[in-house]
């Protein structure tokens, strides 16, 4: 089920499921812009 945004006059439905996918790939994208500025740092922490 979906989250309902009432903005004035128009309703929004939000689809849960793409949220989340969508937050996902964003937080893997940002792990691994991390993981390539540690490794030209030549830091090699693991995670």
């Amino acid at each position: 089920m979906g989250k309902l945004v009432i903005d004035g006059n128009s309703v929004y439905e939000l689809d849960e499921v793409c949220i989340r996918k969508k937050d996902d790939e964003e937080r893997r994208h940002k792990e691994n812009q991390e993981r390539k500025e540690d490794k030209g740092r030549g830091n090699f922490s693991e995670r």
